[in-house]
């Protein structure tokens, strides 16, 4: 009884009213705030979690203490570089092995043909199966002392991996080989080092190594073929010196003299990765397991609190794996047990390998972001879809500007689920890398995905990368802090006033991935590492106040188009330089932009004389202003570009014409006459851009 009587004295009239006003409700007022109030339990309850950073994201890398100014990562103990992850893959041999333990022999390497579904080999097939290729190389005069460089020219699929670690598995070196090489460089390559044995994947690279090697016999003594061949390429191997084998004979050889493997050391070299350069001949790059190790572990380090692989996931393979970014990831894949699975070949019919596939990892290049972001805003084809779109952006935009990624919002179900169905679905972990990326796209396809999407930085010299994007910073314009495998300094660039003490200057890597040298070349390889040890990249760096870094220029005047070929402006010039009517050019590339375009400056006494043979007629001003003209001297300067053996994507898309000389007056030339390529940069910035445009229309 005295409770209650305290309880009437505590009674709040409020209360009471709010009571006595419920009661007098509807009985659906009262079921409609009972949704609603459940509703907003559940939101909060299931709201989306906020992924914690593995540091302070204003704090991603350390400088270590000198007067060098390096910086290393954050997520290092010290200032030891990581070298390995697990103790039992310090080799690309172990690595597999360890995959093969972890997925118990598990799914490994898939493929597929038209309309049908993956067919998958197991860990143990895989293994088998390198063991008699590489039983086979042995029984025809290999060996991890003598003659161990085998040539590998084949597009991505599971006899590539399978013959990579057929290499690996008795301490032989794979040589990978790629069609835009072309023929003059293959033939270099297989001189270069001394290659005996190339693996193919059809008759027409096996053919294209015959005629490398015509009838002086070379190196090469067997060429391997993956697809059926007709008796004519044997008969033509004949006359060349050269045994033609199937894969299939080629492994039942090694099955009938199976060796025991002779696994390697970190320290021994696992590949011969040939740079396509800019000018002259091929650079071989040479790196060794401990190299490629040391650069899977970092991307394990950086990944791990918050998307750690495992035997369930599956890559999408589609990247050449003539190059190391592509080597990198699927060597991260192995190591955890995981599978991958190969397009068909034909790019074309990528998206529907990857709905098949439902891949969960999937690594990209700009070019294909670029693609990708278009189809979206081309489907987006009305005000209202265009304003929805953009709304929903931004809403996921401020999800991941707070930490969160997901792809279970209202959002995703009711805009970017078709963005999403077209990787397959399952995509959680995303990488781009080779070439820039527009910050614009990147953010975009981060938001519309919902997945943890990562830029990374590097080159084939320190393996693949040597920074990479860390997981909570979502923001992009950067290229991430130094990766925990190598240390990372900036070093002055004067002639160009980037200066160290400013946080400027050109990139310089140190670590356990920093490649051997090029194969037989010391002055290039003392050109790229120093008496210290460090890689000079020749890209110009800015560090950001979070310890990330910026990339912003080039020390040389090359750079990379956005799918990641290697530009040589200069080299495009001369040739250009040979047409009548043009006095001066200036080939730009743009690293976001997949083609080169040129600035003309018409010979203002050959041009009337010129165009007039053509039937155009004006004063010299009109002729700058003429359509003709311009198609004209285009189609002049890539006749000359043609016949130089320019390649295609050496070749200017568009030119603008411009009537006034550059000249050390008005600030495009030096005194010794030299183009000021980052004046001529800044000073047609709108013509290039309204260049760009137009090739985008």
């Amino acid at each position: 009884m005295q409770a209650q009587e305290v309880l009437r004295q505590l009674r709040i009239p409020e209360l009471d009213e709010v009571r006595q006003y419920l009661r007098g409700l509807p009985t659906n007022a009262l079921m409609g705030m009972g949704a609603f109030a459940a509703l907003t339990t559940y939101w909060f309850a299931s709201r989306p979690k906020a992924l914690k950073p593995p540091c302070d994201l204003s704090a991603q890398s350390v400088e270590i203490p000198g007067e060098e100014r390096i910086r290393r990562s954050i997520l290092n103990d010290s200032n030891e570089h990581m070298t390995h992850f697990y103790d039992d893959g310090r080799t690309m041999y172990e690595v597999f092995l360890r995959g093969l333990r972890v997925s118990n022999d598990g799914p490994c390497l898939g493929s597929r043909k038209p309309n049908q579904p993956y067919e998958w080999q197991s860990y143990r097939q895989v293994a088998d199966r390198a063991e008699h290729i590489g039983s086979a190389l042995l029984h025809r005069g290999h060996s991890h002392t003598g003659d161990k460089f085998v040539g590998i020219f084949s597009q991505n699929r599971p006899e590539w991996t399978t013959s990579e670690l057929a290499c690996y598995t008795y301490s032989l070196v794979a040589v990978p080989l790629y069609d835009t090489l072309g023929t003059e460089a293959i033939s270099y390559i297989i001189d270069k080092a001394a290659i005996s044995s190339v693996i193919c994947d059809i008759p027409e690279k096996a053919q294209m190594i015959l005629e490398c090697v015509g009838r002086k016999g070379r190196t090469v003594k067997t060429v391997v073929v993956m697809e059926a061949f007709d008796s004519d390429l044997v008969t033509r191997g004949k006359e060349c010196g050269v045994d033609i084998l199937s894969l299939r004979e080629f492994e039942a050889l090694g099955k009938a003299n199976r060796q025991e493997p002779v696994p390697p050391k970190p320290d021994d070299l696992a590949l011969i990765c040939f740079t396509s350069g800019t000018t002259g001949n091929p650079k071989g790059a040479m790196l060794t397991h401990g190299n490629v190790i040391s650069n899977t572990a970092a991307f394990i380090r950086v990944t791990q609190v918050h998307c750690m692989l495992s035997l369930h996931d599956i890559h999408a393979s589609y990247l050449p794996l003539a190059h190391m970014f592509e080597r990198v990831v699927q060597g991260v894949i192995l190591i955890h047990g995981a599978r991958i699975g190969y397009f068909q070949g034909d790019i074309r019919l990528l998206m529907d390998d990857l709905k098949t596939l439902q891949p969960t990892v999937f690594p990209v290049v700009p070019r294909l972001l670029n693609r990708m972001f278009d189809k979206v805003f081309s489907q987006a084809n009305t005000p209202l879809k265009r304003w929805l779109l953009d709304f929903a952006f931004r809403r996921k935009e401020a999800e991941l500007r707070s930490g969160v990624v997901r792809r279970d919002s209202m959002w995703d179900k009711l805009i970017f689920k078709k963005v999403q169905a077209g990787l397959g679905g399952r995509v959680r972990l995303m990488i781009t890398g080779a070439a820039p990326v527009s910050p614009t796209i990147l953010t975009f396809l981060r938001a519309a995905l919902g997945c943890q999407f990562y830029e990374g930085y590097g080159q084939t010299e320190c393996t693949a990368g040597c920074s990479m994007s860390m997981p909570g910073d979502w923001t992009a314009g950067h290229v991430g802090p130094p990766l925990p495998c190598n240390s990372i300094k900036l070093v002055d660039v004067a002639e160009m006033n980037y200066l160290a003490a400013n946080g400027e200057g050109e990139v310089c890597v140190k670590g356990p991935n920093v490649f051997q040298g090029y194969l037989d070349d010391p002055d290039r390889t003392a050109e790229a590492i120093d008496k210290d040890g460090w890689l000079h990249t020749g890209d110009v760096g800015k560090w950001l106040p979070n310890g990330t870094l910026k990339v912003i220029d080039r020390k040389k005047h090359i750079f990379k188009l956005a799918q990641g070929e290697y530009i040589a402006p200069e080299k495009i010039e001369m040739v250009y330089n040979r047409s009548d009517p043009v006095a001066q050019i200036f080939v730009h590339g743009d690293s976001l932009q997949a083609c080169l375009v040129g600035v003309v400056v018409p010979d203002p006494d050959f041009l009337p004389i010129w165009a007039k043979n053509k039937g155009i007629q004006g004063s010299y001003s009109d002729l700058c202003n003429s359509k003709d003209v311009k198609t004209a001297i285009l189609e002049d300067i890539l006749r000359l570009g043609r016949e130089a053996g320019l390649k295609s994507f050496e070749q200017v898309r568009d030119i603008a014409l411009h009537p006034e000389m550059f000249s050390v007056q008005n600030g495009l030339l030096t005194p010794t006459l030299k183009a000021k390529r980052t004046e001529l940069r800044s000073c047609f910035r709108e013509q290039i851009d309204e260049l760009y445009a137009k090739i985008k229309m």
